[in-house]
């Protein structure tokens, strides 16, 4: 793994110590499947890698389903063209599957244990690793029932088996991390949080915080909005294919509330002299509790926008002036400030 002068904050007790934003696979995945981004040039995808990774950034997350295996291709490609003692960790997903004769149907939350195992197998040969640094469930198993009993047993059976170095749940609510925690210590905890979508640091944060579990939240970004670069002509114009334009995020009076909290940025941005990105992330990272947050970029100079959260620390004047934000326009829910 490769060293960085980045800082860098234990995540939980896995043992590896992360810098505060990794590097998001999702949409590098590309085009042709239920949750596309749209179509991707997988040189750009390589070469937005390894600027993160030069940069320092020390973590890519990734999972099976982006671009059903596309994505885990992709970071396998940018990991063989680097020296060993230069690769980043790698986490990745299972239990989300989708249909290769159906590509563009809904992918299935599955969580049978045969099924799962497959999975990391396929994982770690798409990725050409010996081990996984974090494997974590994406969902829970509500489209075949299997009880989170036995699926996070078998995340259990797979660490000490030596596939995967760490184990995490995605999208998990409190009584189900404590569900989970009575079988085996939940290592990592993977939650939607971002400005306009907050609700994590009402209960699962907290928890985690209390029970030492790594945080790495998805979407800080909350999925291009608060770019600083989004418009509501933008929105109009997503091709059919990019998942966000059937998302309610992205229409209506709720963009228009989402838009002026991405403006509330651009304030806060010029204070620190920042890309407007970068104070998005830096935003989640000021909660208790969050360890590192998530971010993605299709091309390398999508990367620069960001990369300043990695050590950018928001005061409590920034703060207040996004929670003031937030309580005029009423957009999203949860709480304001942490």
């Amino acid at each position: 793994m490769s060293a960085t002068d980045l800082p860098t904050v234990p995540l939980g007790t896995t043992g590896m110590d992360i810098t505060r934003v990794g590097f998001g696979a999702w949409a590098i995945g590309g085009g042709d499947w239920h949750f596309t981004w749209g179509e991707q040039d997988d040189r750009e995808s390589v070469a937005a890698i390894r600027r993160a990774v030069d940069a320092g950034i020390n973590w890519i997350d990734t999972a099976a389903v982006y671009g059903l295996g596309h994505s885990e291709q992709v970071v396998g490609r940018a990991l063989r063209e680097m020296p060993p003692d230069q690769r980043p960790y790698v986490f990745t997903k299972g239990g989300l599957v989708g249909d290769l004769s159906d590509r563009n149907a809904k992918p299935r939350k599955i969580g049978d244990p045969s099924s799962l195992r497959r999975e990391v197998d396929a994982s770690l040969t798409r990725l050409a690793v010996e081990r996984i640094d974090l494997y974590q469930m994406h969902w829970p198993a509500d489209d075949d029932g299997t009880p989170l009993e036995d699926y996070w047993g078998t995340f259990l059976d797979l660490r000490r088996e030596g596939k995967v170095r760490a184990v995490g749940l995605s999208n998990h609510e409190v009584h189900q991390l404590e569900a989970a925690e009575r079988l085996g210590h939940v290592e990592t905890l993977q939650p939607l949080f971002n400005l306009l979508e907050r609700d994590a640091a009402t209960d699962v944060l907290p928890w985690c915080a209390d029970h030492d579990t790594g945080v790495i939240v998805y979407s800080p970004m909350a999925s291009g909005l608060l770019t600083g670069a989004f418009s509501r002509e933008r929105a109009e114009s997503l091709r059919a294919e990019d998942w966000r334009s059937r998302d309610p995020a992205f229409r209506g009076e709720r963009l228009t509330r989402n838009l002026e909290v991405a403006d509330a940025l651009v304030e806060v941005a010029a204070r620190h002299e920042v890309p407007v990105p970068s104070v998005a992330v830096a935003w989640t990272l000021a909660f208790r509790g969050v360890t590192g947050a998530i971010v993605g970029a299709r091309r390398p100079e999508q990367v620069d926008g960001w990369l300043p959260a990695a050590h950018l620390d928001l005061d409590r004047e920034d703060l207040d002036v996004l929670a003031a934000t937030l309580e005029a326009t009423s957009a999203g829910s949860g709480p304001t400030a942490p």
